[in-house]
Formats: structure tokens, C-alpha cells, sequence
């Protein structure tokens, strides 16, 4: 090949490689998605929403009827622990599941990141069951309670970080709605942040003292029922 026509090649190769570099999508920025290709969340919801009901019904399957019947009320009553286990995680998976709905009716697009940290979200949301059993069967047996409610804390604190990270990242990228005002954001970011330190502390008493850190675990649950101001759309003027 003649040395011209193999500069003309090499030039040719290199001139392609730089259009392919600077490539942009139309709207958008070299390397980032544009807002063209950002899909609307209302898949990743009902996704989501199917996870939740899976994971909140396998929670019952760990409560097993008695092996005796001849004294089936104090069989039943004996089962107090994954009653108690139970509850705790059904109630908690259900403001959960408010809660990230709260969350993605403020969310108007669902990029790739959103995508993958609301999987996490969801493969830790369905690891609960399993933390909820280890839980049950150690109040029963009454060894390892502490390992127990440590171990039910960190899948809790878990959940909550991921939310965090979530809502960071949504109002980092602009990915809010319109609908959403600045105090009502940062409203729902703070309450979010909370979670993560409310399950911590209970994680930590649950270390050193186990009923206690049920205890703050339970009360978590009553108040993330309750609503906040500023967290329902506002209406599109």
C-alpha cells in the first residue's frame, strides 16, 4: 500500500473515532443520556409494586400451625414470636411501599441508574423475609437474639440508605417534577435521612440491648405512616 494511501487510512480511522467520541444524542450531552431517552417510571412502579406483594405474602409461610393439637391454644399462643416478626416486617414493607410511591410520583423520568438502585432497593426489600424468619426463630428458641435483631436492623437500615441514595440522585439530576416545589423535596430528603438514622440507632441498641432495638424498630413503623407536608403534587398550574 502506497505510504499517501495508508496516511489517508489511518486519518480516515482516526477522524471516525473522534466523530464517535463527541457523538451526542440529540438534546443531550456527550456521555450522558438526553432527556429525549429518560423513560417515564410508570413500568419500574408496577414492577416494584408486584416485588412488594410477593415479598409481603412468602412472609407468612414462616408461620407454621402447630405440630400438636392436643393443646392447640397453647401451641398457638407459643408461635408469639413470628406473629410479633411478622407484623413488624409486613407494616414496614407497607410504609415502604407508601413511601416509594410518594417518592416516584415526584420522579418524572427513570434512567438507567434509577433503573439499577431501584432494583437494590427491591432485592433488599426481598430479602426481608429471610430476616424476618432468622428474627422469629431466635425470639423462639431464645438464643441469638442479638445477632438476630442486629442482623433485621441492617436489612431495615438498608432499605432506608437505598431510598436516600435514590431521592440524591433523582434531585441531583433533575429528574424531579415540576410539580414538586424546593421545601417540599427537601422535606421528603430530610425524612428520608431520618430513616437512615432512626434504623441505625435501633440497629445499635438492638447490639446492645435486643427488645430495645425491636422496640425502635416498631415505633419507626408508626411514625413513617404518617404523612409530611409538602409531599403530594402540587397541581400543574
Amino acid at each position: 500500500m502506497p505510504p499517501s494511501t495508508s496516511r489517508e487510512s489511518v486519518a480516515s480511522v482516526i477522524r471516525w473515532a473522534r466523530s464517535f467520541a463527541t457523538a451526542r444524542a440529540p438534546g443531550g450531552k456527550a456521555g450522558h443520556d438526553s432527556p429525549s431517552v429518560h423513560r417515564p417510571p410508570g413500568r419500574l412502579v408496577a414492577f416494584s409494586d408486584a416485588v412488594f406483594a410477593i415479598t409481603v405474602t412468602l412472609l407468612v409461610l414462616d408461620i407454621r400451625p402447630p405440630a400438636d393439637y392436643s393443646n392447640l391454644l397453647h401451641g398457638l399462643a407459643a408461635l408469639w414470636p413470628s406473629y410479633l416478626a411478622y407484623a413488624l416486617t409486613f407494616l414496614f414493607i407497607g410504609q415502604v411501599w407508601a413511601n416509594h410511591h410518594v417518592m416516584f410520583d415526584h420522579i418524572r423520568a427513570a434512567d438507567r441508574v434509577i433503573l439499577l438502585l431501584n432494583t437494590v432497593l427491591l432485592m433488599i426489600v426481598a430479602f426481608l423475609p429471610f430476616a424476618t424468619s432468622v428474627l422469629a426463630g431466635a425470639l423462639r428458641s431464645g438464643h441469638g437474639a442479638r445477632t438476630a435483631v442486629v442482623l433485621y436492623g441492617i436489612a431495615f437500615d438498608a432499605t432506608a440508605l437505598t431510598f436516600n441514595v435514590v431521592w440524591r440522585y433523582a434531585r441531583r439530576h433533575r429528574l424531579l417534577s415540576e410539580t414538586l416545589d424546593p421545601a417540599g423535596a427537601t422535606a421528603i430528603g430530610r425524612r428520608f435521612q431520618l430513616a437512615l438514622a432512626w434504623l441505625t440507632a435501633g440497629t445499635l441498641l438492638g447490639l446492645l440491648i435486643p427488645v430495645l432495638g425491636v422496640a425502635v424498630i416498631a415505633a419507626f413503623n408508626v411514625f413513617y405512616w404518617l404523612p409530611i407536608r409538602g409531599e403530594s403534587p402540587r397541581a400543574r398550574s
